[in-house]
């Protein structure tokens, strides 16, 4: 992890200005860390990508406690990690041990200003980054978004996504309920079909028990279609494609058409551009002409 202006080693010689004094004008998040700790080297690259999410607005001081013993003793470090937040010269908030992202942004909120992103920008930023799993981040850019725009379509249907994410499966469905347009029809039916999929898989037997029975009867077409389900919830969708597409071909009639029904319903989800459904698009359309 390279350093840049506002990720940066802080030593007993350069502590009172790179986190104290700096400290007054952004707040400076504190690692506390040693070569030996594994929690640490886990941690400390989720740390730099969320500081360098923050654009400037947050800077990430890294202390290696074998070395700063006298930072180490200054502040009563007992066990590591430890992450403490300064903001105007003083420790704010902080926590000890590996933390999730999303509870680290929740611990960063109210103290650390987000970075300025245009208002055009910040969808597409919140798409790139719900794409790559990062969905604390693409909430918080959501949030701009909608207290600018709170009947923003495509906004409220990227937020309720991350909702569901999350577990909050009521609470994205009141958003989707919100959401007026009739622009982004698909990109809302593949919100609610996250929601199904989510609740479906919350009722179904576990995935362990789906397999064994598989494996004693390669036939069993429930056990098929529900581990299907387990895998969307999971958002494992290559195999969950394959499988829908396999109980198809066997039985299309199942459940009045349950797995092409579904079918259509992933690819709402993933939308037209993924490769997947162009795939499996072709191979649905070939095993039905």
């Amino acid at each position: 992890m390279s350093d840049t202006s506002y990720i940066f080693d802080a030593t007993s010689t350069d502590f009172e200005q790179s986190v104290i004094q700096n400290s007054f004008h952004k707040p400076v998040l504190v690692d506390f860390w040693a070569d030996w700790c594994a929690p640490c080297k886990a941690l400390m690259p989720l740390l730099a990508q969320i500081a360098e999410s923050y654009q400037g607005e947050l800077l990430l001081a890294k202390v290696n406690c074998d070395i700063e013993q006298d930072i180490v003793m200054r502040f009563g470090i007992r066990s590591l990690p430890t992450v403490v937040l300064f903001k105007d010269g003083q420790p704010v908030d902080g926590f000890a041990g590996a933390q999730p992202e999303s509870a680290i942004r929740a611990m960063l909120e109210p103290h650390v200003q987000p970075p300025a992103t245009p208002e055009g920008n910040l969808l597409d930023a919140a798409q790139a980054a719900f794409s790559e799993g990062r969905i604390a981040e693409a909430e918080n850019l959501l949030k701009q978004l909608l207290t600018e725009d709170n009947t923003n379509a495509a906004g409220l249907i990227l937020y309720a996504r991350c909702l569901a994410e999350r577990g909050e499966l009521g609470e994205a469905e009141t958003v989707l309920n919100a959401v007026k347009s009739d622009e982004h029809k698909q990109a809302l039916a593949g919100a609610r079909a996250q929601l199904t999929f989510l609740r479906q898989a919350a009722d179904l037997p576990e995935v362990a028990d789906l397999k064994s029975r598989l494996a004693q009867n390669a036939g069993d077409d429930e056990a098929a279609y529900q581990l299907s389900v387990q895998q969307l919830a999971r958002q494992q969708y290559e195999p969950a494609l394959d499988a829908l597409l396999k109980l198809f071909v066997r039985n299309r009639g199942y459940e009045n058409g349950l797995p092409h029904k579904t079918l259509l319903q992933v690819f709402d989800l993933l939308g037209n551009d993924h490769p997947l459904v162009a795939t499996y698009r072709r191979k649905l359309y070939n095993a039905i002409y």
